[in-house]
């Protein structure tokens, strides 16, 4: 996401060992796995199992497993990464797939970035520097890491990659009804590109600028936001940058979750985020609200902050907080608000609007 980006209506009534493999598309005739019975149940079956590390595997990237499932023609298809890391670039174009690792340690990793080159010309842009893109309905990621690699740090003193967006996960607007369960989303900036419809459990995110960024309807419940340190930066970021269509009742909402910093963070240093109007589209009136979450120290007590963009006009301008949709509820811990005029904060009957029902709709994720 690019620098660029009133008050609205309330919403409506252990280790990685890497392995060198790289897959640019994604996209089958399951394998003849079949389930291993244990003493008290079954073992779930796998359709493809990537190893990057051992022998257990019977496709030898997750870009092949990919491939297989564009061939079974949008029947579920279920593809295990066993622990350890893949060095690829995939993008998920069959609906209906399910990735699941086993745990953490099962790894999907790539270091692209927006200014950097692309091997078939070109920029990668923010959105094209996605670690994993979901770009289909329907699909679910489990127990896993998907991280981008890309060295934020070191780009902030040399600036040589001319743009230092570097997307782990990015679920395009046609994933709709997504399901992200228990993985861990590793970057800085632009760590988490939410546009179709989402629902996040048990989830750790982690990044500085405006990690979790789009348009999206998205939920995520108990999940831990967590802001990296950049050393010498007086400000450390924010956690969030909506860009949600004015006729979307709802955003990027965070309900019973941890907001919590890395060691050195300091106090006062990061925003709950700023509204982001993306290519100066007047119709974007961002969206975030943090329901029952413990934030911790690190939040500014103002809270949100504004953010600029061009209008149609060309004239640079302010998007201001209290021009867009950006709320708490029943925030504890030392980072809470209320702390500034700046902060609203729902009542209960507001905030009982935010069911899931009420933010993903006909799906509840």
């Amino acid at each position: 996401m690019t620098q660029e980006s009133g008050l609205g209506r309330i919403a409506r009534s252990s280790g990685d060992r890497a392995v060198d493999r790289r897959g640019f598309l994604a996209g089958g005739i399951a394998l003849g796995v079949a389930p291993y019975v244990a003493a008290a149940a079954p073992r779930p079956s796998w359709d493809a199992i990537v190893d990057p590390v051992g022998h257990n595997g019977n496709v030898p990237t997750l870009a092949a497993a990919l491939a297989l499932a564009d061939r079974a023609g949008g029947r579920p298809f279920r593809i295990r990464i066993e622990p350890g890391t893949l060095v690829e670039k995939c993008i998920v174009r069959t609906p209906n797939v399910t990735i699941e690792g086993a745990g953490p340690q099962s790894v999907i990793a790539f270091g692209a970035a927006a200014g950097l080159a692309r091997p078939d010309g070109g920029k990668w842009g923010t959105g094209g520097s996605a670690s994993l893109t979901v770009e289909a309905a329907g699909v679910a990621l489990r127990n896993l890491t998907i991280r981008n690699n890309f060295d934020f740090l070191a780009d902030r003193v040399t600036h040589a990659s001319g743009g230092a967006q570097a997307v782990a996960l990015s679920l395009a607007r046609n994933a709709d009804r997504s399901r992200v369960h228990g993985c861990v989303i590793e970057g800085y900036q632009d760590t988490l590109y939410v546009q179709g419809r989402a629902h996040f459990t048990h989830c750790r995110i982690s990044g500085c600028i405006d990690f979790i960024f789009g348009g999206a309807a998205a939920l995520f419940e108990q999940c831990e936001i967590v802001t990296r340190l950049v050393p010498n930066a007086e400000n450390q970021g924010y956690l969030t940058a909506p860009s949600t269509p004015l006729d979307q009742p709802y955003g990027l909402v965070f309900s019973d979750c941890r907001i919590a910093r890395e060691a050195g963070v300091p106090d006062g240093s990061a925003y709950l985020g700023r509204p982001w109007r993306a290519g100066g589209n007047m119709k974007l009136v961002g969206a975030s609200a943090f329901l029952r979450c413990w934030m911790d120290a690190h939040i500014r007590a103002e809270g949100w902050t504004s953010m600029g963009f061009t209008d149609p006009e060309g004239r640079k301008r302010q998007f201001q907080p209290a021009d867009a949709r950006l709320f708490e509820f029943a925030s504890r811990g030392p980072g809470a608000g209320p702390a500034a005029t700046g902060r609203r904060i729902l009542t209960p009957a507001q905030a009982a609007h935010f069911t899931p029902r009420a933010i993903l709709g006909d799906w509840r994720g």
